[in-house]
């Protein structure tokens, strides 16, 4: 089966890392691996059948906790269909998984690369992000 897009290009869009001060630093550094993972998935339709969809992961304490840090980065991927009569859950499916699985292992490398060269241990997320089960839990 031939790709009906075509990634023409991928760039940080925006990146965060919020650290207080140093009593936050050293308090999250004890608890960072019980932080949370967020992901959130946006779309801008550009001209010339073009596509430019927003990755936005965050990594943050889930508690109310006032000594933490918060991590955030914005992925902005363009892409290109080569079907003007594609269909909108196709398209759905694209953005929401095929697209998603193809730029993640390197998205994921450079979001805890930032958080590593923040002055954080190692981290490895527990789970690797499954986007077709989340797109069939969105359907469901």
């Amino acid at each position: 089966m031939t790709k009906k897009y075509e990634i023409l290009i991928k760039y940080i869009k925006d990146l965060s890392v919020e650290i207080p001060n140093a009593e936050a630093f050293i308090f999250s550094r004890e608890y960072i691996t019980k932080y949370s993972l967020g992901i959130n998935i946006t779309t801008k339709p550009l001209k010339d059948e073009m596509i430019e969809i927003i990755t936005k992961i965050n990594y943050k304490d889930p508690t109310e906790n006032k000594r933490k840090s918060y991590f955030e980065i914005q992925y902005a991927t363009v892409i290109k269909l080569k079907d003007k009569k594609i269909k909108k859950d196709e398209l759905e499916r694209i953005i929401l998984c095929d697209v998603q699985n193809e730029i993640y292992p390197s998205l994921e490398k450079i979001f805890l690369s930032v958080i590593k060269d923040s002055g954080f241990p190692d981290l490895k997320l527990e789970k690797k992000v499954d986007f077709e089960k989340l797109y069939q839990q969105r359907l469901n």
